[in-house]
């Protein structure tokens, strides 16, 4: 008997949706599935306002983490073949319930000496927020051996209006009538089940040696080349302002606040007015950087860490 244990944390339930679609095919007599979500001793809200919602961005960037409930020994006192952790983006950076969550004692005991996959449902941009989990699952000792990610497709400035409506509103719903759906489409959460029997047969094989191979023969990943650059610039960006708010106190904070609202509207003013000229630039030089380019895009899907 395979023990898998499946852990993830969901406010919309988006997440919830896609990671039981991929280990649906586990769900056999050869296998048992071990379900945890994790939870926060103080709850985060959703919706969000938007004085919450920009107010975790210095602690998620950083990964200072805050107190999660403890696993239940049920959980906590067995031994698992393979774990199964999904977790959203937030800030760059994976959700802080995650990184609070794997700085826990509990979590060093899971996964130590333990296979895992990540499972990844985001707006856009995850490349550098998966290099912080690389590392995080290297420090508990665990080992990768896959990686799949579900994005939002639409362009950067549709995704960012309607991502934000969800947020603000708490429903995946068509704004204003005229927009797209937010989030994942339905057609990539219902399509991510093609994963699971592959994920199976190695489960079953005890080898993952293969296994990012044939996930992404199944288009576990689509890179798209100027995320990269951007990723990667606003990590550097966004490393300075998580300091510097960070450094005026609490979230209670008035300096604080104020600082956290000027860096919204940076945000703002990056994503409408810069982004675009950088996408520009970005194509003027495509060509000279190709190869560069193509040696990233491989390396960012594979399950190596530099």
């Amino acid at each position: 008997m395979k023990e898998v244990l499946v852990i993830h944390y969901s406010q919309s339930g988006q997440l919830t949706e896609i990671v039981n679609n991929i280990v649906s095919d586990l769900k056999t007599p050869e296998t048992n599935l071990t379900f945890l979500n994790i939870e926060m001793e103080k709850p985060f809200p959703f919706p969000w306002n938007k004085k919450e919602f920009y107010g975790v961005f210095p602690e998620t960037f950083l990964q200072i983490p805050e107190k999660t409930k403890p696993v239940p020994e049920s959980i906590l006192n067995k031994t698992y073949d393979l774990i199964v952790l999904g977790y959203s983006i937030w800030y760059l950076t994976p959700s802080l319930p995650t990184t609070s969550f794997l700085n826990t004692p509990d979590a060093k005991k899971l996964f130590a000496n333990t296979p895992v996959i990540t499972v990844i449902g985001c707006r856009n941009m995850w490349i550098m927020a998966q290099e912080k989990m690389k590392k995080k699952l290297l420090e508990l000792q665990a080992q990768l051996v896959g990686n799949i990610v579900l994005a939002d497709r639409h362009i950067n400035h549709i995704s960012v209006i309607t991502i934000a409506q969800w947020m603000f509103s708490g429903k995946k719903e068509r704004f204003l009538g005229v927009f797209p759906k937010p989030g994942v489409s339905q057609k990539d959460i219902h399509h991510s089940v093609k994963f699971s029997p592959i994920i199976k047969n190695h489960l079953i094989d005890n080898n993952y040696a293969t296994l990012q191979d044939k996930l992404l023969e199944k288009e576990a990943i689509n890179i798209k080349p100027f995320l990269i650059t951007v990723d990667k610039r606003a990590n550097v960006i966004f490393s300075k302002w998580a300091s510097f708010i960070i450094s005026k106190g609490k979230k209670n904070n008035t300096k604080r606040q104020l600082y956290v609202k000027m860096f919204n509207y940076y945000l703002l003013f990056v994503i409408w007015f810069i982004a675009p000229i950088v996408f520009i630039l970005f194509l003027l030089t495509y060509l000279p950087l190709y190869g560069k380019l193509k040696k990233e895009k491989e390396y960012y899907s594979s399950v190596a860490l530099k």
